[in-house]
């Protein structure tokens, strides 16, 4: 038997006690009323499905699922961000719900988010932090410009974290535009000028026939087809160049996030991705056809 449930506190540190309710009405209440034991999870941030899982009445709420095995026999779950074993230690009326406090036997935790529910949805935690001010003469002021201003963040996040990178291009002697298109090519190959510029569109940048045989001349891929509608391939030189930049990103990217720490890495992206579904003007990406 297992139930979703928000109703989890703890009580006591010496000895370390919790507690948590259930409603009369529920058909898990026989089995947890007659239990010696009971586990708690607390779910981690990309664990909604488990909990949305655990919420449903009368299905097999285990199928399919990796388990372990706790005190008493109490099934335990995996890739939480907590675990806490728990002898049930008593059992209190409580209106149309029983509580049940247990004493936690063992417990054990990884470094993963929490799964979060607030008002009404799923959310992200993140550390709270005093507030940030890059120069003395900064005005916290959204009615102007200054560094509270979004796009200026957005922005200058971007080109500093790209700055970065730029070093490895330019070790290749590739341009940002050459760059992108060879990214492009590695997610999937044969595009065209026009399928290059619709994923462009948003970034300035724009892929011409002559940057287009540059990368020809550099080895780095050949084209295909009659004049004009040529597709555009990477040669084995060209993916390797481009793998090799991809891992220098990625390592930028890696040391940047731990720096962050995985909870406000977490919730840094969550925000980047429902900024750019709020601001899509329907762009395509690079991974879509």
């Amino acid at each position: 038997m297992g139930v979703t449930a928000n109703s989890f506190n703890s009580v006591s540190l010496d000895p370390p006690m919790v507690l948590w309710s259930l409603a009369r009405s529920s058909r898990s209440l026989a089995a947890f009323t007659h239990s010696q034991h009971f586990s708690v999870h607390i779910l981690a941030q990309d664990q909604d499905a488990l909990s949305n899982q655990f919420a449903r009445s009368g299905a097999d709420k285990f199928a399919g699922l990796t388990l372990e095995c706790g005190a008493g026999g109490v099934p335990l779950l995996t890739g939480c961000a907590a675990r806490l074993q728990c002898r049930t230690a008593f059992q209190y009326e409580g209106g149309d719900h029983i509580i049940f406090v247990g004493e936690v036997v063992a417990m054990d935790r990884s470094d993963a988010p929490p799964l979060v529910f607030q008002a009404g949805r799923y959310a992200v935690a993140t550390a709270k932090t005093a507030v940030q001010a890059f120069s003395a003469e900064a005005q916290d002021d959204d009615a102007s410009f200054s560094e509270n201003f979004t796009g200026y963040l957005l922005a200058r996040a971007h080109f500093q974290f790209y700055s970065q990178l730029r070093t490895h291009l330019q070790q290749h002697a590739l341009s940002d535009t050459e760059y992108f298109v060879l990214s492009v090519l590695l997610v999937r190959e044969g595009r065209s000028i026009g399928n290059f510029n619709e994923r462009f569109s948003y970034t300035g940048h724009q892929v011409t026939m002559q940057l287009i045989a540059r990368l020809e001349v550099k080895g780095l891929l050949r084209t295909v087809g009659p004049a004009g509608q040529q597709l555009c391939h990477l040669t084995e030189q060209g993916r390797a160049v481009t793998l090799r930049i991809i891992a220098a990103a990625k390592a930028l990217e890696a040391d940047m996030l731990a720096r962050l720490g995985e909870w406000d890495a977490v919730a840094l992206k969550n925000l980047l991705k429902q900024f750019i579904l709020h601001t899509d003007p329907g762009l395509a990406h690079p991974w879509s056809e």
